[in-house]
C-alpha cells in the first residue's frame, strides 16, 4: 500500500482540457461564453497559433484544444460543481442543450450535458439537508 506523501500537497485543480476539432473556436464560444456564460481567456502567444480557446468561470477554468484527430469524449468527463444547479439547467434548456438528470451520485444532485461537439458534461451540486 502507498504511504501518504507529506513533502507536497495537492492544492486544487488549475483547468481542465477538452478536444476539439479544428475550427471550432466559434462554437465553442457559442456554447461556453454565450450559453454558460464564462469569459473568455486570451491564451499567451506561443499557444495561440495552436488554435483553440480558454474560459473561465469562478475558479474553474477550461481549456478547448484542437485535436486532428478529434473524437468527442463520451465518457470521461469533468465534474463541474455549481451552485443553483436548477437555473442552469433551466438555461441549457431555454438555449436547446438537453440535460439529462441522473440522481445515481448519493449527496449530490447532477446532470449531464453533451456541448456542441458532443464532449460530456457533468454538472453538479452538493445536497444541503435543512
Amino acid at each position: 500500500m502507498a504511504q501518504p506523501n507529506s513533502e507536497y500537497t495537492f492544492d486544487g485543480l488549475h483547468h481542465v482540457q477538452l478536444a476539439i476539432p479544428p475550427g471550432a473556436e466559434a462554437l465553442c464560444r457559442e456554447f461556453w461564453r454565450d450559453i454558460l456564460g464564462m469569459t473568455e481567456l486570451e491564451k499567451p502567444s506561443e499557444l495561440a497559433a495552436r488554435g483553440g480557446c480558454w474560459f473561465r468561470g469562478g475558479g474553474l477554468e477550461i481549456h478547448l484544444g484542437v485535436e486532428d484527430d478529434f473524437r468527442p469524449s463520451s465518457k470521461a468527463h469533468p465534474g463541474i460543481l455549481v451552485s443553483s444547479l436548477d437555473v442552469l439547467a433551466e438555461r441549457l434548456d431555454d438555449n436547446g442543450v438537453s440535460v439529462t438528470w441522473d440522481d445515481a451520485f448519493p449527496g449530490y444532485n447532477r446532470f449531464y450535458v453533451l456541448d456542441k461537439l458532443g464532449n460530456r458534461l457533468e454538472f453538479l451540486e452538493p445536497v444541503h439537508d435543512a
